[in-house]
């Protein structure tokens, strides 16, 4: 029996089993599927984006056939990506690098010792602290000082006697014609007793008291054993082994204290024997240390070194730098940077543009209108402040790709950057 509906199922292209309800339905699918491509490009990132790229480009190469095989043809979004800069001159200079350590400057750190033994009363410095010439360190109590200024008063009593004994005898050979050779005895004790008080004033002098303090022992007769120990120049202190109770003496290790000046410091870098002929007296020299990696210290090589270690092949060679706001300590980590010849006017292109291909060549990227990028094979030399050396491959003046060349490369080769 036939249906009376005017759109039988049977009916051709009609219904939804005909053939347009099968389009109606691939076309309300393409929709959906057309939707999750932009969201999942949307959550997928850079890593669909350069897929999109990389299929682009494959494209516009297969469709240019005149295009050299290793030229890349990019759209203008595309290009924004991409940074570009003209290959310049820059300095590159000759230099060997070496690692080593920070010290004092040990040409001008004085270790100070008492002139005279004693046992140490008190102490006024510590480590790290600016002393000035002549700035007491340290006080001792000192046998030799209080033998000394014995010596003083008994010298100055003696003196006393003989004068006078001298006036006496001056008198008596005036008066009653004494004999001339008491007067000659007199006068010899006198100047012999004068000798032997200039000699004691002296040898206070060494223990450094002055004439007032000497004069004051004189007079009061009283005696101090306290001997006081200076500092013997300007400087900080950098080690200290003084100590209430210690008995010290002159010249016998550990020095109480030693004095550094700080305003130069030594850098002691040690370099392999093959590097020997490199380095000469007066070389400058740039240091680095990791507490201020921003921050370099300049200076020049004042030794080096005559021995080889055995051990370790290496010889040192020592500079001496400038350190005016004591920024230096000593033991401190350094990495030396050793000029060993003029410096050299190169082409140059940040370390971004240079690629390290798969065959081990070095290539760089050149355009002229910013659409079409040729990939050159490089010869690169030193690499300085972010910039490679180019000794050959690109000239001055082209125009150089400084970021994104790496994934330039990656599309030439048929791969992601990723």
């Amino acid at each position: 029996m036939a249906s009376d509906s005017p759109h039988s199922e049977s009916e051709p292209g009609r219904g939804p089993g005909g053939p347009s309800g099968f389009f109606r339905g691939w076309k309300t699918k393409g929709v959906v599927l057309a939707v999750a491509v932009v969201i999942g490009g949307y959550f997928a990132g850079p890593a669909l984006y350069r897929g999109i790229i990389l299929s682009s480009s494959l494209q516009q190469r297969e469709s240019s056939p005149e295009l050299a095989a290793d030229s890349l043809i990019l759209s203008d979004k595309q290009a924004s990506a991409i940074s570009t800069s003209p290959v310049e001159y820059r300095d590159f200079r000759i230099e060997k690098t070496a690692v080593g350590s920070i010290d004092f400057n040990q040409d001008t750190a004085a270790q100070v010792f008492p002139n005279y033994q004693g046992k140490i009363i008190a102490v006024f410095a510590n480590i790290g602290d600016t002393v000035k010439e002549g700035q007491t360190l340290f006080t001792i109590d000192s046998p030799d000082l209080l033998t000394a200024e014995s010596t003083l008063i008994q010298a100055a009593g003696v003196l006393q006697l003989t004068n006078r004994a001298l006036a006496r005898t001056q008198k008596l050979v005036k008066l009653t014609g004494a004999a001339e050779k008491d007067l000659d005895q007199a006068i010899s004790d006198q100047q012999t007793a004068d000798g032997n008080l200039r000699a004691a004033r002296n040898a206070l002098y060494i223990f450094g008291k002055d004439d007032m303090e000497i004069d004051r022992i004189i007079t009061t007769r009283q005696v101090d054993s306290t001997l006081s120990v200076p500092s013997p120049t300007n400087g900080v202190i950098a080690t200290r082994n003084a100590a209430p109770g210690l008995f010290v003496q002159p010249g016998t290790a550990p020095a109480p204290f030693t004095v550094a000046d700080v305003s130069t410091m030594w850098m002691n870098a040690y370099v392999v024997e093959s590097e020997i002929p490199s380095f000469t007296l007066g070389q400058e020299v740039e240091a680095s240390v990791a507490a201020y990696p921003d921050r370099g210290f300049q200076g020049k090589i004042t030794r080096i070194g005559e021995l080889v270690d055995p051990a370790t092949r290496r010889l040192l060679v020592r500079s001496e730098i400038s350190d005016p706001e004591r920024l230096l300590r000593p033991g401190m980590f350094a990495t030396f940077i050793i000029r060993t010849g003029k410096s050299l006017d190169s082409p140059a292109i940040p370390l971004g543009g240079i690629v390290r291909e798969g065959d081990g060549t070095m290539s760089a990227w050149i355009t002229k209108d910013g659409r079409v990028f040729s990939r050159r094979t490089v010869q690169i030399g030193l690499q300085q402040n972010g910039y490679d050396q180019i000794l050959s491959g690109v000239k001055i003046g082209e125009v150089a790709v400084t970021d994104g060349a790496i994934f330039l490369s990656n599309i030439l080769a048929g791969g992601s950057s990723d």
